[in-house]
């Protein structure tokens, strides 16, 4: 599935650079390598929200309940810093936001000491997070 995602992202990134002539103040290679670490990000949250539904209808249910609001709160819609307290605290603990901040930050040419490489580390440790805690919560079956 990692593999997948990683095509589909380096895909929409050439469609988007090649085709459709888009253009960032940072480097293209840099939306590419976050494209594809956002797109492992979903589908191992994906795979840990899968592994806690009892049926695949189920498992359909999580994806809105889980991603809304972290789409709410990233700072897409809105700035953060604008936001109540609770809500920008609550929003300093979704992925989202970080994968959010780092295409921002890609997007203005900012560099790597400017909060980008906090931005990539959360979300490398929430990936590895996700896909741990997936694969702890596997039915296992001996045959």
């Amino acid at each position: 599935f990692g593999l997948l995602a990683a095509i589909q992202a380096t895909l929409a990134a050439a469609v988007a650079f090649g085709l459709l002539g888009l253009e960032t103040g940072g480097p293209a290679w840099g939306v590419v390598l976050l494209a594809v670490l956002n797109a492992v990000l979903g589908m191992a949250m994906g795979l840990l929200l899968s592994a806690f539904a009892s049926t695949e209808f189920q498992a359909v249910q999580f994806l809105p309940a889980f991603l809304l609001p972290q789409f709410l709160l990233c700072g897409l819609l809105g700035p953060r810093e604008r936001m109540l307290p609770a809500l920008e605290a609550i929003s300093n603990a979704m992925p989202m936001t970080y994968a959010y901040d780092a295409l921002t930050r890609v997007a203005r040419g900012d560099s790597l000491n400017s909060g980008l490489g906090f931005d990539v580390a959360v979300l490398a440790a929430v990936t590895l997070l996700a896909l741990s805690l997936g694969a702890a919560t596997l039915r296992r079956t001996s045959g």
